[in-house]
């Protein structure tokens, strides 16, 4: 059975910084599409950062430029460095994993952390 969990969330300033991580366990990291998802309380959850079927990286307009997405295969760990944070910013910070099977990520994602809370103050 898969399991991701993250960490690093936490309270900042807007303007300040935090480095988000999931360690996968129970399966390569490498055999799923990843991604980061966050939501707000009484917003829709929204796609934050997603590898897509070729591994390139799509990301939410709001977040371009101030977010990064990468991950490392041998550590089967998947990271979200978020810069220049505002406090729209704030909401729980899932990661998602998907099969990827003959080039192909299967959505709905399958496989979901429990979250991790960032706060940023104005």
């Amino acid at each position: 059975q898969v399991r991701l969990v993250e960490s690093g969330g936490g309270s900042v300033q807007a303007g300040g910084s935090l480095r988000l991580s999931c360690v996968v366990s129970g399966g390569l990291m490498s055999s799923y599409c990843m991604a980061w998802w966050r939501q707000a309380p009484g917003k829709e959850q929204e796609a934050v950062g997603e590898f897509d079927d070729r591994g390139n990286i799509n990301y939410a307009g709001s977040v371009k430029g101030r977010f990064t997405v990468s991950k490392d295969n041998d550590k089967n760990t998947l990271f979200l460095d978020m810069n220049r944070l505002q406090p729209e910013d704030s909401a729980i910070y899932y990661c998602a994993a998907g099969r990827f099977i003959s080039g192909y990520c299967y959505r709905p994602f399958a496989y979901w952390g429990q979250g991790t809370q960032v706060t940023v103050s104005p």
